[in-house]
């Protein structure tokens, strides 16, 4: 069982960090094409939060954004595999933060071919997210192992 719970985090973890690998191939100078991809979407959302929510998000540099997505997914996907719940918090925060800006659906009609695939890609990283959610759920409702009292000798005299 342990063998099978192992081989689980490992592929699990290995959606993360091979993803984390090939941005970090690519990042070069200018944070290479994963922040290209990501400035008109991630200037869609902070156009959605200041108009419906009223706050202004600072001004935030892509290459620093890719290279935090890259930073999350990478010690958080090692650190999974080796069972740390620390690192599946590592991987929920990147799959909150960047989920709903990178698969941006609810910004387009039903009817534009652009909904399904971003809605697909949505509701999938939402159930990386449950699982996540999941595996720390599962982690913090096993106790701990308590070592065991030695129950004291009797004396004979």
């Amino acid at each position: 069982m342990a063998f099978a719970s192992f081989l689980g985090r490992v592929l699990f973890a290995s959606v993360f960090i091979l993803s984390a690998y090939q941005e970090f191939n690519e990042y070069g100078v200018d944070g290479g094409p994963a922040a290209k991809a990501i400035r008109p979407k991630f200037d869609t959302f902070i156009y959605q939060v200041h108009s419906r929510v009223g706050f202004q998000i600072p001004e935030i540099d892509m290459k620093l954004l890719v290279a935090g997505a890259i930073a999350l997914k990478g010690i958080g996907g090692i650190l999974f595999i080796f069972g740390s719940s620390f690192g599946a918090f590592l991987l929920l925060l990147h799959q909150m933060i960047a989920t709903p800006i990178l698969y941006d659906f609810y910004n387009y009609d039903s009817e534009d071919k652009e909904f399904t695939p971003f809605f697909l890609k949505f509701t999938q990283n939402m159930a990386l997210f449950g699982a996540l959610l999941v595996f720390i759920g599962m982690k913090n409702s096993i106790p701990r192992r308590q070592p065991k009292k030695k129950a004291p000798k009797t004396k004979t005299y």
